[in-house]
């Protein structure tokens, strides 16, 4: 996948802001994911759901992106949670 095919949606859901992955989560996802982490933050959301149900793929470079939203959302005093992930990566993000 190219590094711009990575599509990245907010949605909400019963009082969750959903932040939809679509494609690849690598270095090049970085300004997308922060954006939407950003969007949802100055909007005042409390709880956010990354869903990954439609991810392809995730490397170490990705990894650290979403390591670098878990600490700002325990900074903030947020919830975040995680869904659609493959057996795989449950493993690598089991916090």
């Amino acid at each position: 996948m190219l590094e711009d095919e990575l599509t990245v949606n907010i949605r909400h859901r019963d009082g969750v802001a959903v932040i939809d992955l679509i494609g690849d989560v690598t270095t090049f996802a970085e300004e997308k994911i922060n954006n939407a982490y950003r969007q949802v933050t100055d909007k005042g959301e409390r709880y956010i759901l990354f869903n990954f149900r439609q991810n392809d793929y995730i490397n170490s470079a990705g990894i650290a992106i979403l390591i670098g939203i878990v600490t700002e959302v325990n900074q903030n005093g947020q919830r975040l949670a995680v869904s659609g992930l493959s057996p795989h990566f449950q493993k690598s993000f089991a916090w």
